[in-house]
């Protein structure tokens, strides 16, 4: 993969060229809130609390020579939740189901996690499999990278380790998810200009029909719970 990453740093409120959705699934426990804090602010509390209903946190880069916005649903992986978070599936381009790999239980529950994102999330949305807690002693592992490795291939997913304390891996993991998520969007648009060059040439509406949404779905955030990435500028360009 050749990725820019190159970070926009850009002060207050420049153009955006692109939104991307992406939501992060997974067992309660397993570190997708620490996974979210390291990748957009570089951060990790050890006493963070499980997530309740949903959350978002955002940052913004460079994607070859365009400003995009990672705008990331952290989900709660309680069961109760599980009716609530459902609808902020869709709209998503991107989504990671994340496991512990201490917990073989996490890793069993990776293919009903996958069964509902694919059941609420749009067709093309780019999945990723993430093992985290990968700094963890091999005494303590109860799932082998291999075994997870051919899960993956099987679901059809992108998979990579990762350490939310270390910080090992996560930014070449969400950059890697982004940066597929920008190829499926740059082919839609191609797609669709050359959709409107063939009506245009037969005569048709070439403003008609179809329209692609490279910004995700709109989502009313009502009383959702917007963490402190939303809220101010950090070195980590969190916007």
């Amino acid at each position: 993969m050749v990725a820019e990453e190159e970070e926009a740093r850009w002060e207050g409120e420049a153009e955006i060229d692109y939104v991307f959705k992406v939501v992060v699934v997974g067992d309660s426990a397993v570190g997708k809130t620490q996974l979210l804090a390291r990748f957009t602010r570089d951060e990790f509390a050890l006493d963070s609390k499980s997530t309740i209903g949903v959350e978002f946190q955002t940052r913004t880069l460079t994607l070859h020579r365009k400003r995009v916005k990672a705008q990331i649903w952290d989900t709660a992986g309680q069961e109760r939740y599980r009716a609530v978070t459902s609808a902020y599936y869709r709209g998503a381009l991107g989504a990671m189901v994340v496991y512990d790999v201490t917990r073989r239980a996490t890793f069993e529950h990776v293919s009903r996690w996958v069964e509902e994102l694919r059941a609420h999330a749009d067709g093309s949305t780019v999945v990723a499999l993430i093992g985290n807690k990968a700094d963890m002693p091999a005494a303590r592992r109860e799932v082998a990278a291999d075994e997870a490795a051919r899960l993956a291939e099987e679901q059809g997913l992108f998979f990579s380790e990762a350490s939310a304390l270390t910080g090992d891996n996560v930014e070449r993991a969400f950059l890697t998810l982004l940066e597929e998520v920008f190829a499926v969007v740059s082919r839609r648009a191609l797609e669709l200009d050359e959709a409107r060059r063939i009506r245009g040439e037969q005569g048709g509406d070439a403003a008609g029909g179809e329209v692609l949404s490279l910004k995700g779905t709109a989502v009313d955030v009502g009383s959702i719970m917007e963490t402190s990435a939303m809220k101010r500028s950090s070195q980590c360009s969190c916007s």
